[in-house]
């Protein structure tokens, strides 16, 4: 089987489950959450100032970094329940080079990733705007930086969704790999900046924040190459493991 149709059967095992629609429904309520902090949220002053500026208002929308955070969850728990369920030894079987599969199954993770980082700001974006009329502000964020922010969330969410793809195919559980995931995204990132303080502008939620154009720490070429480095080592780590161990 060839990988564009190795690819396409990946991305039908994703979109026919209801797994997608839990994640957008978890998008959703991030959304609502963020309309209730614009319509009830206040500085320790009592004054609305988050929302005052174009700045401030475009950091509230900036959903890269929770992009990436709930796209690796997504990836691993896709991967990991395969081998849970043991779905992927169809998948092997009619693809005994594992590594065409392995990549048809990242690339696939990868496109619903972006997909759902895309929702989750554009969901977050609409739902700010919506909110502010309730205030003394309008909608400050102009259409050009809306599509950074838009694009940025993407990019982190496909960046995400390989790395925890890659954590699934390390650990081969889904509850080991959503644990995984939660380790390198909120405990590693602190520990690393802990034994080497000059990498803490190259934890993944410093990176998102540079592409969404809220951060400086780094430039963003520098960022995008980052954070997909970040996505990358796990998914070939994964990958080696795949073609090196049993299914099952």
């Amino acid at each position: 089987m060839n990988i564009k149709r190795l690819f396409r059967s990946e991305l039908r095992k994703l979109t026919t489950t209801k797994m997608p629609w839990a994640f957008v429904a978890v998008l959703a309520v991030l959304a609502g959450l963020n309309a209730f902090a614009v319509i009830a949220g206040t500085d320790f002053d009592g004054t609305k100032g988050f929302i005052s500026t174009e700045a401030d208002q475009q950091s509230l929308i900036g959903f890269a970094s929770n992009a990436f955070a709930i796209a690796s969850l997504f990836g691993a728990m896709a991967v990991a329940r395969e081998y849970g369920h043991h779905t992927v030894v169809p998948t092997f079987v009619a693809s005994p080079r594992r590594h065409r599969a392995v990549l048809a199954q990242l690339g696939a993770v990868a496109v619903s990733g972006g997909i759902l980082g895309f929702v989750g700001a554009g969901l977050t974006t609409m739902a700010v705007a919506a909110a502010l009329p309730a205030t003394d502000f309008g909608f400050l964020v102009s259409a050009g930086n809306v599509t950074q922010v838009l694009a940025a969330s993407a990019f982190s969410g496909a960046a995400g969704a390989v790395l925890g793809a890659g954590i699934g195919s390390l650990v081969r559980n889904v509850g080991g790999a959503v644990t995984g995931a939660v380790l390198a995204i909120y405990f590693a990132p602190p520990l690393i900046g802990q034994l080497a303080p000059d990498s803490a502008s190259w934890m993944p939620s410093i990176l998102a924040t540079v592409l969404t154009g809220v951060g400086t720490e780094v430039g963003q070429p520098a960022a995008a190459a980052a954070i997909a480095l970040w996505a990358l080592i796990p998914a070939a780590a994964g990958l080696l493991a795949v073609q090196r161990r049993d299914v099952v």
